[in-house]
């Protein structure tokens, strides 16, 4: 069996998010482009009989370790019911990504987890019963498993080819606000000023022009996420966010990821981010605020 084996866990960042409607079970199905940022948390695993996970890190003291309520111990536990004497052992996670930000960091860590246990347990990443057990920790979790940029479709279960996407400058912006994506869609079900798409999937022929790196912006600006307005009900920062990155120098486009809060701006140069993340820093030291690059 391997020794210590380590993992980024990036994070999850949906560049356009649709909404197409509620099944009968009552999960929603979605399509998405996401794409991962550089910026992540840090998985380790220590080669063990019993299975545990320390949590550390900046922002450590948001999530939970017992494994009842951590992603992590989640994902190895599925695996283990589906893969006959798995080897497992202890868990360290450094932890620098917000929770309930609409950026899958509890998604990415059991991503990593599974990642991690394939590793010690010579596993392919393409074995079915890892695809298997992320599907039974959450929607975002089988997206996360391979972490590349791609269309998510369905509850998160139906995954698109990997795509190009070239590496995009970007400035994440989360204001320290939690938000559940249980509340944004309770808000778009029920209130005005909140709406579902009309239930058309993106074409073939606007997917196929992502094979262009030149394509993705003009795509994006074209498209958008479904989520946005009830979450910025919810949490009236988040316009505050987009407008400060909408008016930042050499930003192209301002969005925000998942159901929120984080916002996203995607800049011409890097400089540009680090200049705008210095300057909103500044203004918000209580925010957090990370530029990075997208793939």
């Amino acid at each position: 069996m391997p020794g210590v084996a380590q993992t980024r866990c990036r994070a999850k960042i949906n560049l356009t998010l649709r909404v197409l409607g509620r099944r009968a079970d009552g999960w929603h199905e979605l399509e998405s482009l996401v794409a991962f940022a550089g910026y992540a948390d840090h998985l380790t695993l220590l080669p063990g009989p019993d299975l545990s996970l320390t949590v550390d890190g900046p922002l450590g003291r948001q999530i939970a370790a017992e494994a009842d309520h951590n992603l992590v111990i989640r994902a190895a536990r599925a695996l283990h019911a589906r893969v006959a004497n798995l080897h497992w052992g202890r868990f360290a996670l450094v932890k620098r990504l917000p929770v309930a930000a609409g950026i899958g960091g509890g998604s990415a860590d059991a991503g990593a987890a599974l990642r991690l246990l394939a590793q010690a347990n010579g596993l392919p990443l393409d074995d079915p019963r890892l695809m298997e057990a992320a599907r039974a920790v959450g929607a975002d979790v089988p997206v996360c498993l391979f972490s590349q940029a791609r269309f998510m479709r369905g509850v998160g279960d139906d995954l698109g080819k990997v795509l190009p996407v070239p590496p995009l400058v970007a400035l994440l912006v989360n204001p320290g606000v939690p938000l559940a994506t249980k509340a944004v869609f309770d808000r778009m079900a029920g209130r005005a000023g909140s709406r579902l798409s009309s239930g058309r999937a993106a074409s073939a022929t606007a997917i196929e022009t992502l094979e262009t790196p030149h394509s993705v912006l003009p795509f994006l600006q074209k498209s958008g996420n479904d989520m946005e307005d009830a979450a910025s009900v919810l949490v009236p920062v988040i316009g505050d966010i987009l407008a400060i990155l909408s008016a930042a120098r050499g930003c192209r486009l301002a969005r925000m990821s998942g159901s929120g809060p984080t916002c996203f701006g995607l800049f011409a140069e890097r400089r540009q981010a680090v200049r705008a993340a210095t300057a909103i820093r500044r203004a918000q030291p209580g925010w957090w605020v990370q530029p990075t690059l997208l793939r």
